[in-house]
């Protein structure tokens, strides 16, 4: 197998990570930290294009990787509207939206795929974005509400949640499409999903607020909930900031280091424990409603993220959920590494490219 070079581009808020791979080895990784100063001279997100490629450019330089010998860009996706998992191209369609925030979320993830188009132009090499946080697989019967003509989406970390399956597939000698995983991922935001024979079946929507509190997130509130915080005087943006920025452990404990909770919980600190010991209780509870989703029928339930280094939160995870499948922990995040494979599936034939239409992946017309 050719040891294709892959460069992969992951934008975020106060950060760009990227990577060169020579075939699935890493050969090069950097964290390239954005100062809030500089990030503040720019109003919109796209503005920020030629500052981070310039950025990006320097370190490629310096650890002497040629960006003309590339054979292939990967950007972490953003900015588009429902669509099925796979490696997709980035053409004409798939950058407009991005650009414009078709899904309506301006998140620096949606610059993912404009970089990895300027650089892949320059190397005259395909450009691609694979699992992006739109991927939406939900059966059916995920979709409704109790409201008519609001339906249920998928917002999590696909990418991650994804990847995380495929590893541990491959590790056990089986086949995503044949078998039924549970996958979460755990750190600043915590995403659990359902996945079917090889489909992200159902989930919870992380940007809207669904699912367990997370280090910054306030997770689900009831509707008597959300009234409460509007008669006290909170507004609709503080409401997205609680669901997003913060809520959870800002909340109430001031912080977003869930480390630091932890340790305090450890330490015999009461309102620390009580609240550490609250969102993993919170994380279980949505793993059972995953089991549910497939059955009963769990191969086996996967823990990936940054949170899952902490062995207390495996512990308590294993305490709550042992009962349903296997747990593995699988610390830390295979981002990079998924977009770089999604890569050589396609390259090599194994897998098919994708085209990007964004037309939804799920239509509610005809059916009320």
């Amino acid at each position: 197998m050719e040891n294709y070079r892959i460069l992969t581009i992951n934008p975020g808020s106060t950060s760009t990570k990227i990577a060169y791979f020579l075939g699935e080895e890493c050969r090069f990784d950097k964290n390239i930290s954005h100062e809030a100063t500089e990030l503040a001279k720019f109003e919109h997100n796209n503005q920020q294009l030629d500052y981070r490629k310039s950025l990006i450019e320097d370190c490629l330089n310096e650890a002497g990787v040629s960006i003309l010998e590339l054979q292939a860009v990967v950007g972490r996706g953003g900015g588009l509207l429902p669509l099925e998992g796979g490696v997709y191209t980035v053409d004409k369609k798939l950058l407009h939206d991005a650009r414009t925030c078709a899904n309506g979320v301006e998140h620096p993830a949606n610059l993912g795929a404009q970089l990895a188009d300027l650089f892949a132009k320059e190397a005259n090499c395909p450009a691609f974005v694979v699992n992006p946080p739109d991927t939406d697989e939900y059966q059916p019967l995920a979709r409704l509400t109790g409201v008519k003509g609001v339906y249920r989406a998928s917002h999590l970390h696909a990418l991650n949640l994804k990847e995380t399956a495929l590893q541990h597939a491959k590790r056990q000698g089986e086949n995503y499409e044949e078998v039924n995983y549970i996958v979460c991922h755990i750190g600043g935001g915590i995403s659990v999903s359902a996945h079917r024979k090889g489909k992200m079946i159902d989930g919870i929507d992380i940007a809207g607020g669904e699912g367990p509190m997370a280090p910054t997130r306030s997770g689900s509130l009831s509707l008597a909930n959300i009234i409460q915080l509007l008669e006290n005087g909170a507004s609709i943006a503080d409401l997205k900031k609680l669901s997003t920025r913060t809520g959870g452990l800002v909340s109430l404990i001031g912080t977003s280091d869930a480390k630091s909770v932890s340790d305090a919980a450890q330490a015999g600190d009461k309102k620390a424990k009580y609240v550490w010991d609250t969102m993993i209780y919170q994380i279980a509870k949505t793993i059972g409603e995953m089991a549910c989703v497939l059955k009963g029928d769990v191969t086996a339930i996967l823990l990936g993220g940054g949170m899952v280094h902490n062995e207390n939160l495996v512990s308590q995870l294993q305490d709550y959920c042992k009962w349903i499948a296997p747990i593995y922990p699988y610390p830390g995040e295979f981002e990079m590494e998924a977009m770089a494979n999604g890569a050589i599936r396609v390259l090599t034939g194994i897998e098919k490219v994708k085209h990007y239409t964004g037309e939804s992946s799920w239509n509610p017309e005809g059916i009320f």
